[in-house]
C-alpha cells in the first residue's frame, strides 16, 4: 500500500435493495454512523430499495415471509405466525404497531435518517435502470442524488474498504 493510500479516508458502499420500513433502517443507520466516524459512504439504491429516495415516503411492514418478527406486547414478545400475514389488514396493523413503537422509543424516522445522511455528505446513487424499469421520474426523488448504474456503483465499490448488500 502506498503512502497516499494510507492517508485516504476509509470508505464504504452499501447496495440498498429493500424498501419496507424495517429494511430501510439498516442502510441509513450504518451510513450515518459511518459518515459520523469520517468514513466516505456511498449508497446505491436499486429495485425495491429505490423508492426510499422518493420525496414522499409511505413505508410499510410486511409480516409475510418474516418468521422472526416479534413485537413487544403485554410484557413479552408476540411472534407473528407467517400464515397471519395473508389476512387482510395485518400489514397495516403491523405497520401501525411498528411506527407507534418507533415514536414511543424516540427512534429517528427514515426521513430524519435520510436527512442526516444528506447532511453528512453520504453519496446516494439512484439506479437509472430501475428508474426506467419502474417508470420513476427524477422529480419524484429527493434533491442531491446521482443517477447511475452498475458501473457508477462499481467505481466506488472497487476502491472501497467495506462493501455491504442490504
Amino acid at each position: 500500500m502506498s503512502e497516499q493510500d494510507d492517508n485516504r479516508p476509509k470508505s464504504m458502499t452499501i447496495i440498498v435493495t429493500k424498501g419496507s420500513l424495517d429494511w430501510a433502517y439498516p442502510p441509513f443507520i450504518l451510513a450515518t454512523t459511518a459518515a459520523a466516524m469520517g468514513v466516505d459512504v456511498t449508497l446505491f439504491f436499486t429495485f425495491y430499495g429505490l423508492p426510499l429516495l422518493k420525496k414522499k415516503l409511505d413505508l410499510q411492514v410486511t409480516t409475510l415471509g418474516n418468521p422472526a418478527m416479534a413485537m413487544p406486547m403485554m410484557g413479552g414478545h408476540m411472534v407473528m405466525p407467517n400464515l397471519i400475514g395473508m389476512l387482510p389488514g395485518v400489514d397495516a396493523m403491523a405497520t401501525k404497531m411498528m411506527k407507534d413503537m418507533i415514536a414511543k422509543k424516540g427512534v429517528a424516522s427514515i426521513e430524519e435518517l435520510r436527512d442526516m445522511a444528506i447532511e453528512c455528505d453520504v453519496k446516494m446513487i439512484a439506479c437509472q435502470m430501475t428508474m426506467d424499469l419502474f417508470e420513476f421520474k427524477k422529480e419524484e426523488m429527493i434533491d442531491g442524488i446521482t443517477l447511475g448504474g452498475a458501473a457508477t456503483y462499481m467505481e466506488n465499490a472497487l476502491k472501497s474498504d467495506i462493501n455491504l448488500y442490504i
